[in-house]
């Protein structure tokens, strides 16, 4: 394993890594050129682990960082990744910030995923709506892979799971699992799930995730966007359920990622839909 030392943040083999604080910028840059970018240690290594480890173009590492993750640099670079080692000044000037993490790598976008074919097979799904904070969105995929939720769906208007502070916040989780968008809501969202059991977590659900009695077949638990929460349309279908999470006086709801984990935990625990 040979790093190529770069010491000009000029140098265009560093220009998958630029001003990486720019969300806009970095949308047009990513789409067009089928990019996303893994950082943090934990995140590379989760990447080194997971189905896209042989998407990986290159790696850029800082100088102190090389020792530490050889392993999985190793593994990234036997897979025909790139190595790519800087000094601090020049991740900072190239990033748009101070990398302190040190780590950071570059990956081939992959195709868009059918949902009916995702959940086709799913016991336990997890479906957001509107979410479009990149770190509630990595979250939410970090609450899925701790509670074994088997897909993840998105809304058109969910945020990119692949930007970088959504894979990062995630801690890798967004690599591994599965996950696709569905059309507009709530159509696009029952065609999705089928015949699954919908359950829409709301304030004001109509049952306690607590009290749900168990049932045969997949689950499918639903979410709104910070603040605003699930559309009207959303949780008016008759096909779906309302849950609620109850609360203190005072206090009308969560973060959404929070909302998600207390109400996957009683699912998960339950076995609701596991048969």
């Amino acid at each position: 394993m040979e790093a190529i030392r770069i010491d000009d943040p000029d140098d265009e083999r560093l220009d998958d890594y630029r001003t990486l604080t720019d969300p806009e910028l970095r949308k047009r840059y990513e789409g067009e050129r089928g990019v996303f970018i893994v950082e943090s240690p934990l995140a590379v290594e989760a990447l080194a682990g997971s189905p896209h480890a042989g998407a990986t173009r290159s790696v850029l590492v800082g100088e102190r960082r090389l020792a530490r993750m050889a392993p999985v640099l190793a593994a990234l670079t036997d897979l025909g990744a790139t190595l790519y080692t800087a000094p601090a000044e020049v991740l900072e000037a190239t990033a748009g910030f101070a990398l302190h993490r040190g780590v950071v790598a570059a990956v081939d976008r992959p195709d868009p995923v059918s949902p009916i074919e995702l959940t086709s097979s799913a016991g336990l799904v997890l479906a957001a709506e509107g979410v479009n904070d990149h770190e509630n969105l990595g979250a939410l995929f970090r609450n899925a892979a701790a509670f074994g939720v088997d897909a993840v769906l998105l809304d058109p208007t969910c945020a990119d799971p692949w930007y970088r502070r959504s894979v990062r916040v995630s801690m890798g989780h967004v690599l591994a699992v599965p996950h696709a968008r569905t059309g507009p809501w709530p159509d696009g969202l029952l065609a999705a799930t089928g015949d699954a059991r919908v359950l829409a977590l709301a304030p004001a659900g109509k049952t306690t995730v607590a009290s749900l009695r168990p049932r045969s077949g997949p689950v499918v638990l639903a979410v709104g966007a910070e603040g605003p929460g699930l559309t009207d349309a959303v949780l008016a279908h008759p096909a779906i359920e309302t849950v609620r999470i109850p609360m203190a006086r005072g206090v009308d709801s969560l973060n959404v990622a929070t909302a998600a984990a207390v109400a996957l935990s009683h699912l998960t625990a339950s076995r609701i839909g596991e048969g």
